[in-house]
């Protein structure tokens, strides 16, 4: 299943609803782990869940002029070093640092690049530097461990604030559920919902009333909607002279919403882009080489094709190539909604479609969706984490 950066869709089911298909993972054979229902959960006041957590005590330190640097000895026989340069860019002092807004103050248009310590100081629990000026910055060790420059810290702090480690999953997944009233009332079944949605890209909520409406509370619950050209929510059901293949009763093959779109996931490297005056396939890659976003939407797919006359065939055969792979059975899920379902999924990860119907009256499809950002609900899942467990 496609990495993932920014968005994701929210899909509810108003009405009598027919079958959905979700491709499985980019790595059918990569098996994860049982998964439950997050139903059932009891919930937990704000201070339930506080943990204290252990200071980090310093053994000794060295300030390494030569190297522009501090190293700092843990008391469990690891060493870190610290740049004087980066020290004096975070000093955590008034003058230096907002706490309240969490910002820096200091310019770095004011920052010596070749800047050394006249005195370091340390105890076991915290570090103050001196520099030439005789300013003071002081540093506590846990705050000072946690900034650690190893690559496994770096890593462990990157899942920490954007969840990066995310399941593959194949055709045995379990869409994992939670109710839907539990996930607006109660703080710990909405963090688990978000969780899960970051690391496995779909989760469905069972028992939502069957009317309008019912997708915006799950925006007010994350902060807000995304407001596109269809509004802040948009209907789909079949209608005559339908501006979209969605308001037909016919097969919408598989796809990813608003691919023409651009939402700028930081600064990844794209391979090859396709651009067409609508849209094609695109693929981003962030900087290790892992694909972050997936753009398709053959419906949409424009006829002006924006590659040398020589790559149309190549392009199309690859193209075609890349749809069987999706429709492998190993790689996808099928299954049927029910009225009060609401399926929410990463539209940047997990492309999804239905299987034609018979409409007719008094027997007619009507679902609702939305749109909403990872910005918000990222924020959103950190702050209901730290009403949850309290700051780590």
């Amino acid at each position: 299943m496609w990495r993932s950066i920014t968005k994701y869709l929210l899909n509810s089911i108003i009405f009598q609803s027919r079958m959905q298909s979700l491709p499985a993972g980019e790595n059918a054979l990569h098996r994860p782990k049982q998964e439950v229902s997050l139903q059932g959960y009891r919930h937990h006041t704000p201070t339930a869940f506080k943990i204290s957590m252990p200071i980090s005590t310093i053994g000794k330190i060295e300030a390494v002029d030569k190297q522009r640097c501090i190293i700092v000895h843990w008391d469990d026989g690891s060493h870190s070093q610290y740049p004087y340069v980066w020290l004096r860019d975070n000093c955590q002092c008034p003058q230096c640092f907002l706490p309240s807004a969490k910002a820096r103050k200091f310019p770095i248009e004011d920052l010596d690049m070749n800047i050394s310590a006249d005195k370091v100081i340390s105890t076991d629990a915290k570090i103050s530097v001196v520099w030439p000026d005789q300013h003071v910055s002081e540093f506590d060790s846990s705050w000072l461990k946690a900034r650690r420059f190893a690559q496994i810290t770096r890593k462990e702090k990157q899942e920490e604030l954007f969840l990066t480690d995310q399941q593959n999953w194949g055709s045995e997944l379990q869409i994992p559920t939670a109710n839907f009233e539990e996930v607006l009332d109660n703080d710990e079944v909405a963090y688990q919902w978000l969780k899960t949605l970051r690391r496995i890209g779909v989760m469905r909520l069972k028992h939502a009333p069957t009317e309008k409406g019912q997708v915006a509370k799950l925006g007010e619950r994350i902060g807000y909607l995304r407001l596109t050209f269809y509004g802040l929510t948009w209907q789909v059901e079949d209608k005559v002279d339908a501006n979209n293949v969605a308001y037909t009763s016919g097969k919408l093959s598989l796809h990813t919403d608003y691919p023409a779109l651009h939402y700028p996931p930081g600064d990844p490297q794209t391979e090859h882009p396709v651009l067409l005056s609508f849209t094609g396939l695109q693929k981003s890659l962030d900087h290790n080489g892992k694909i972050v976003q997936i753009k398709f939407n053959n419906a949409t797919r424009d006829s002006i094709l924006d590659v040398p006359l020589e790559l149309v065939h190549p392009f199309l055969s690859a193209l075609k190539d890349y749809v069987n792979l999706m429709y492998k059975p190993e790689n996808l899920i099928t299954f049927k909604m029910e009225a009060g379902d609401i399926l929410t999924f990463d539209n940047w990860r997990i492309l999804h479609g239905r299987q034609n119907y018979i409409s007719s009256a008094g027997s007619s499809r009507h679902l609702e969706g939305a749109y909403a950002s990872w910005d918000e609900a990222l924020s959103r899942l950190r702050c209901l984490e730290k009403a949850l467990y309290g700051n780590k």
